[in-house]
């Protein structure tokens, strides 16, 4: 009875995205209706009901449009025109929309900074958009005075809150100000084409990009996912996620916003707070990160685990070992998965709540979201041509990357690829001549299954996977399968360089509780992967090191490859004549290096 589960999810799948499909198509038409508008409307309507909360602070709805009214004053005053850059460095809470809210309005471009960068890292993220204000919150002084004498330009600092003096005080400067409306004589005219925010790439795989987000991708976002989540006047967002990314800082807060509801933002994530939170709270959606879920469930019992109002669960990268334990644990009654890029046009949305996907297309949906999986050559990141030059698409279960393609057309403002502020960044994601020539796809760098069903399920970051034995290896497979042994925490899975081979040699980096079962593990790791796959190293970690949003960093660690002599965590080696994982010690890595033992 396959055909009635699969017309079952068809017309699931089309209730909502009619939905969707209603809300945000007239969007198109109204060139000039920009949050910032929005915002307005939203005051008037729903006045001093609360709108954004924390520990430290809140703003009602006619609160938050005022703030946003002085921040927009004092863009103005200090030379922000259309176009112009200000930089933000702030941890989360309310204030922080708020600011960036009030920059669009007077036509200015918010820069999102990463609040967990330092150094040469956050100076990159300011020099790639030449800011002409940068907005620094007093507990984040420390990570800017880092950047001491790497920051190019002359931009203006001021700091949020602490003793600095009232001259470069920000939030002196806007308390002074008006906060009732701007007349739309003084404003500039803004359309949903003019630039909103730069929102930087996590950088897992180099330095950070600064993304361009136009004012349509802010407004469908919020649009978009109210109608995703089906929002409502009473409903709470729990969001912990950094404001300074699209997820948590622009679905999460908009999305119940466009609704009427209501947002409690904490500062971070917490596993042992998160159930006090939201149950206190009294939240009814909660945006997640995959990761983040991964946490909750295997963390211990918490007595308010299941006296949560959560109605549904919105977000993406809930890995298929996860999901089924995260509902049925927590009794959630939705999940709603996606899939989306701050800088990319490809859009997916597993609305049938299908463990580990995360999309679907139906093919009856086909030519509305034109994307593809395209086979990769495997010896190279480019993909395959055939004879006539054009790339091939993957059938069913086929690994290959997805590409989405990139239409110019003011009907269809979703399908454009913004780009990043670096020129050469947004040359090299955009793929040409794919299908037919003069057509033009953006790369995501995401390799996806889809199935005969139409549901794509993610297998791995491009750039993440690596080739041994002739064969390409999945990181995610590995690490999933990895996790699922007793007593490990975490899994970082990556490919590192041995002299005299070809490829990569598997490596892994985890975080085990108590005392390590190496032979256990070995044996589970035999048991469940291919040759090819097997980790040959194995480090402990004391933790290990990742994003802002979660995602595992792996450039150091590939780097710093599998010398004992560089390495202080333990290190050990499958030996393939020993049977065992042993300690890699400097004789053994000799030994590795020099030849002597095959791998």
């Amino acid at each position: 009875m396959s055909w009635l589960a699969d017309l079952r999810d068809d017309l699931t799948f089309a209730r909502i995205m009619f939905r969707v499909l209603r809300r945000v198509t007239p969007m198109a038409r109204r060139r000039s209706r920009t949050f910032p508008n929005v915002a307005e409307e939203l005051a008037a309507r729903h006045g001093e009901k609360l709108a954004l909360l924390s520990a430290r602070e809140s703003l009602t709805y006619a609160g938050f449009n005022a703030r946003a009214n002085r921040y927009a004053r004092w863009a103005m005053a200090n030379g922000v025109g259309k176009g112009d850059v200000v930089a933000l460095l702030m941890p989360n809470r309310p204030e922080y929309p708020a600011v960036w809210l009030g920059i669009a309005r007077a036509g200015g471009v918010t820069a999102l900074l990463n609040t967990n960068l330092r150094g040469a890292a956050l100076a990159h993220g300011i020099n790639l958009v030449a800011p002409k204000h940068v907005i620094v919150a007093e507990e984040l002084a420390e990570a800017f005075a880092s950047t001491h004498g790497l920051v190019e330009g002359t931009a203006k600092v001021w700091r949020h809150g602490g003793t600095a003096a009232a001259a470069d005080r920000i939030d002196t400067a806007v308390a002074a100000l008006p906060d009732g409306p701007i007349p739309a004589a003084e404003r500039p005219a803004l359309t949903l084409d003019d630039r909103c925010l730069f929102i930087y790439t996590s950088g897992t795989t180099g330095m950070p990009k600064a993304a361009n987000v136009n004012h349509y991708r802010v407004l469908g976002a919020m649009t978009a996912f109210a109608a995703v989540m089906g929002a409502r006047a009473d409903d709470r967002m729990y969001d912990c996620l950094p404001l300074y990314h699209t997820v948590g800082g622009v679905i999460a807060i908009g999305a119940p916003l466009m609704a009427g509801g209501s947002v409690f933002i904490r500062d971070r994530f917490s596993a042992s707070q998160f159930w006090d939170d939201v149950t206190d709270q009294n939240c009814t959606l909660f945006q997640y990160i995959g990761e983040l879920c991964r946490y909750l469930v295997n963390a211990p019992a918490h007595p308010k685990e299941k006296a949560h109002r959560l109605r549904l669960c919105c977000g993406n990268g809930m890995r298929p070992d996860v999901w089924p334990a995260f509902r049925t644990r927590f009794r959630i009654p939705h999940i709603r998965e996606f899939y989306a890029a701050t800088e990319g046009n490809a859009l997916l949305f597993n609305f049938d709540e299908e463990p580990g996907a995360v999309g679907r297309i139906p093919w009856w949906l086909k030519r509305l979201f034109p994307i593809r999986n395209v086979r990769l050559d495997p010896d190279g990141p480019a993909p395959m041509r055939d004879p006539d030059g054009r790339c091939i698409e993957c059938g069913p279960d086929e690994v290959g990357e997805m590409i989405s393609k990139i239409v110019v057309d003011p009907r269809r403002p979703g399908q454009r690829f913004e780009g990043y502020a670096d020129r050469a960044e947004s040359e090299r994601k955009v793929l040409g001549d794919v299908f037919e020539k003069g057509d033009a796809w953006f790369r995501t760098g995401d390799l996806m299954r889809r199935d005969g069903r139409g549901y794509f399920h993610f297998v791995d970051r491009t750039g993440d996977t690596f080739r041994w034995k002739g064969e390409n290896v999945s990181t995610l497979e590995v690490a999933e399968t990895i996790t699922r042994f007793p007593g490990v925490e975490e899994a970082n899975v990556y490919g590192v360089a041995v002299p005299g081979t070809e490829g990569r040699a598997g490596m892994a980096a985890l975080v085990v509780q108590g005392a390590p079962d190496l032979r256990g593990l070995r044996d589970h790791i035999h048991a469940s992967l291919s040759p090819y796959a097997r980790p040959v190293f194995v480090r402990l970690q004391a933790a290990i090191e990742a994003t802002s949003t979660f995602k595992q960093r792996k450039i150091v660690l590939v780097k710093e490859g599998f010398d004992p002599r560089e390495i202080a965590d333990p290190l050990y080696f499958d030996h393939p004549e020993r049977g065992a994982y042993v300690p890699l010690d400097a004789a053994l890595h000799a030994a590795i290096v020099a030849g002597d033992i095959r791998l």
